[in-house]
């Protein structure tokens, strides 16, 4: 019963925004703009409420380092799911964050495409040579520090199958600290690779768990043996971080 009932509730909540959103883009932009404003600060917080109300499924968010942050910088995490947008989207729901992500989410996406697109997210074109990915990103660094909004980036390219960390590629990191010369926020994510599509999510939330944690800010990496270093670091210290929670329980925050 709990299951149908969260079924509901989700598709109640997706279908209505999605449609007005979709209607809305091509003709009237600042209404988009407001649906998807709505969609962030709104229903994301709302769909995480239903699944833990409804499935046990936990959100455990570890806010210990918030402190710490400066006023803008850049994000690096690791990648799960297409959920990670909208699970940082809520973690840091106080700031004005965009993400980079391949073109191929901002079409038939429910949910996400027209709020990437209307928000001016970074969309990086699957296909594009290395020169086109660096043009597109120099445009959205320059755009991102004039706006003091927090550029995310996910350096594994590419959501991981097992939820293990892979390869940090260096380029488009790179690209971002030298248009921004922003500080660096590495942050871990955990528990997002079991609800990869429809059927996970319908299937696997119950009594799961979503964790994510900021674990360490670095000073602005100036050159690229520095922009290395980072990359290196944070790989290693988000890893680890992973390792640490698959010991826990899913109901254990820590």
């Amino acid at each position: 019963m709990s299951s149908f009932i969260s079924v509901i509730c989700l598709v109640g909540m997706i279908i209505p925004a999605t449609i007005a959103n979709i209607i809305c883009y091509p003709f009237a932009r600042k209404l988009s703009i407001k649906i998807s404003d709505y969609i962030v600060e709104v229903l994301a917080p709302r769909l995480f409420a239903i699944v833990r109300t409804y499935k046990h499924f936990h959100l455990w968010k570890y806010d210990e380092n918030r402190e710490n942050l400066p006023e803008q910088f850049l994000v690096i995490s690791n990648h799960q799911s297409l959920l990670d947008i909208p699970l940082y989207m809520v973690f840091f729901r106080n700031k004005n964050v965009r993400f980079v992500a391949k073109d191929a989410l901002a079409r038939h996406v429910p949910l996400v495409s027209e709020m990437l697109r209307a928000h001016e997210h970074c969309m990086i074109p699957r296909r594009a040579k290395p020169m086109e990915a660096m043009d597109v990103l120099d445009k959205f660094g320059k755009r991102v520090l004039k706006r003091n909004q927090i550029p995310v980036l996910f350096p594994e390219g590419t959501r991981t199958k097992d939820g293990n960390v892979g390869k940090f590629y260096s380029a488009g990191f790179r690209k971002l600290s030298e248009v921004t010369g922003l500080p660096v926020v590495a942050c871990a994510l955990e528990g997002g690779y079991q609800l990869r599509d429809l059927r996970n999510i319908l299937t696997k939330l119950k009594r799961g768990s979503y964790r994510v944690k900021i674990l360490k800010v670095y000073d602005a990496p100036k050159t690229k043996d520095e922009c290395t270093a980072v990359l290196d670091d944070a790989r290693a210290v988000i890893q680890a971080q992973v390792e640490e929670w698959r010991k826990l329980k899913p109901l254990e925050k820590y």
